[in-house]
């Protein structure tokens, strides 16, 4: 284990290189959907990373948004208000990559080997590379008063975050898991629809600053409910591809980051 990566994160509670402990995580993650290693980013770390985001939160880009829950243009084959078409609030602010700071922590973490190797082992990856484009390895997403992420589904299969500052209040990410089955197509429109309208009961997640969230969102509906108080939300999504020479769309750039490069 590098010395580097020994100041950033708690390596004694979390041994990236122990076998017994990736197959402990991975059979969490495949059992639940979801992995959480509370206290995983070290307290120097997270705050360096928090005094970042404080100094570059006036390069981020803001969206206010209104989507259906699989993040697709409108299906006219379906009235308006069904759950396919059913329209939901989003609202944030990100900077990326390129915005990051070269000497961040969150840099080193990302590139690190012993990282890389670790998240393959729990997430059934062979290999796992970034981004081609500029912006989307690693974005820092902001969320203040009244900002949320509404219902959706992820199109990736996996989403590795990193809680860098919790609200005063709400900021709650919320879940339900196995609504659709993507792969076969079965979309589950009566299950989704009682989700948005609050009739099933939802899981949440516990993330305190320094947190690390592995999620399986392809199939699994997932929201963060509106941000309460003054202390801006602040998380890190970790991008990694399966394959080598990948960009995000040029669509998703304009829409997320306002620019392509």
């Amino acid at each position: 284990m590098s010395k580097l990566l020994e100041t950033i994160v708690d390596t004694s509670q979390y041994p990236l290189a122990s076998v017994e402990f990736r197959s402990r995580c991975q059979r969490t993650l495949n059992e639940d959907g979801v992995l959480v290693l509370h206290g995983f980013l070290r307290p120097a770390a997270i705050a360096d990373v928090q005094k970042e985001g404080d100094e570059n939160r006036h390069l981020a880009y803001y969206t206010a948004s209104r989507h259906n829950i699989y993040l697709t243009p409108p299906d006219p084959d379906f009235p308006v208000d069904h759950t396919r078409n059913r329209e939901i609030n989003s609202s944030k602010g990100c900077i990326t990559t390129d915005q990051i700071p070269a000497d961040s922590a969150l840099r080193a973490l990302y590139d690190a080997p012993e990282f890389r190797e670790f998240l393959c082992a729990v997430l059934g990856e062979r290999e796992l590379f970034e981004y081609a484009d500029p912006l989307s390895s690693i974005n820092l997403h902001y969320a203040g008063d009244g900002q949320e992420l509404g219902w959706h589904f992820d199109n990736s299969s996996f989403a590795i975050t990193l809680m860098i500052q919790k609200p005063d209040g709400g900021g709650v990410f919320e879940y339900v898991k196995d609504v659709r089955d993507a792969d076969s197509g079965e979309m589950n429109f009566e299950l989704s629809g009682q989700v948005l309208d609050g009739e099933i009961q939802t899981r949440s997640l516990a993330m305190d600053d320094g947190a690390l969230v592995l999620f399986r969102g392809r199939n699994s509906m997932h929201r963060v409910t509106p941000v309460e108080g003054a202390r801006t939300r602040m998380l890190v999504v970790l991008a990694y591809n399966s394959r080598p020479g990948i960009s995000l769309s040029e669509s998703a750039r304009m829409t997320f980051y306002g620019r392509l490069c």
